[in-house]
């Protein structure tokens, strides 16, 4: 064939290049230029058929939630319900054992299987600063060749704020979930997945502090740093303060699925050790609260929620927010 023959396709493919590279690559706080560049490239080679426009917002999504992970230094900890004064004012908790002996103390929430505390041992890793976004639920739907859900609802003006692009993602599997932590990691080549159940309550008691909510300064101040009682909406990500490592809505507005299945005894078997909870089970677990609980009660840092991995329809008080499991910092 000759050289003049070739030319057209050669075209083509320089073509196809520019078009790969359409737009210049992000900036990103933690990542080098050649580490954006070779996710960049990931990004090319997996979707090669997607258009420019889509390839580069998956880039960008990757990269932002890089950079929103937050390092959260390992350590040792007493992890399960660890007791609260048996009458207490939610706005104003002050610090635990608040002046009694712990032995004294009445359980946190009305579950059994979360009053075993045991030691726990964790290894350095970093957790999502805040929850998966919804518009980026979608894009990875998208990249999968899946619709949209709900798409016959998305321009009804009376559901306009159910379908906000900053509300965390909605859910209707335990999978989807984790498939989309699993597709960050993949185009990144970092251990992106859900964080277990220890790793979640660890962070969520700014490194297993004795804290019984989630939230700035350990108190419920509605309106302030949680959503009111009354409210019965989910809201934007990142509405309110983070809690002192840096973690936004660990309770309040979604919950969050963990990697871990339910078992009510685990906490009397669990190793001290990075656990990963039980092999098998039925039921997988979530953790924080959503909008539609009475907060003093459920929006604990120690409450755990068991359900079934699969639901009926996306529920907006079930999203999700992925760990890098890696104890070296980005």
């Amino acid at each position: 064939m000759s050289r003049l023959a070739l030319l057209p396709l050669f075209f083509l493919f320089s073509l196809h290049g520019c078009d790969a590279q359409s737009q210049p690559l992000p900036h990103s706080e933690k990542l080098s230029a050649e580490k954006v560049e070779a996710i960049a490239q990931r990004v090319n080679d997996r979707y090669p058929d997607l258009s420019g426009k889509l390839r580069d917002q998956i880039l960008t999504t990757v990269v932002r939630s890089l950079d929103n992970m937050v390092f959260i230094e390992g350590g040792e900890f007493e992890m399960g319900d660890f007791g609260t004064l048996c009458q207490y004012d939610p706005a104003n908790m002050g610090t635990w054992p608040y002046g009694q002996e712990p032995e004294r103390l009445c359980p946190i929430t009305p579950e059994r299987h979360d009053d075993y505390l045991h030691q726990v041992r964790l290894s350095s890793y970093h957790l999502s600063r805040y929850q998966t976004r919804l518009e980026d639920f979608d894009l990875f739907r998208t990249s999968l060749g899946l619709e949209l859900f709900d798409a016959e609802h998305r321009n009804r003006d009376d559901l306009g704020s159910y379908f906000n692009p900053d509300n965390p993602a909605p859910t209707k599997t335990w999978q989807e979930a984790k498939d989309y932590c699993v597709w960050l990691g993949d185009l990144s080549n970092y251990a992106v997945d859900l964080p277990s159940e220890a790793q979640w309550e660890y962070a969520a008691r700014s490194r297993g502090q004795y804290v019984q909510y989630p939230t700035d300064n350990g108190s419920l101040n509605q309106g302030r740093n949680i959503l009111r009682d009354e409210e019965s909406e989910v809201r934007p990500i990142g509405q309110f303060p983070p809690n002192p490592v840096g973690l936004y809505d660990m309770t309040g507005n979604s919950t969050d699925w963990v990697n871990d299945w339910f078992s009510a005894n685990y906490y009397e078997q669990s190793p001290v050790t990075n656990p990963e909870g039980p092999e098998t089970g039925t039921q997988k677990i979530r953790r924080g609260t959503n909008y539609g609980q009475t907060l003093w009660i459920g929006a604990s840092t120690v409450q755990r929620w068991n359900h079934d991995p699969v639901m009926e329809h996306h529920y907006p008080g079930a999203s999700f927010r992925c760990a890098i499991q890696s104890s070296e910092p980005l």
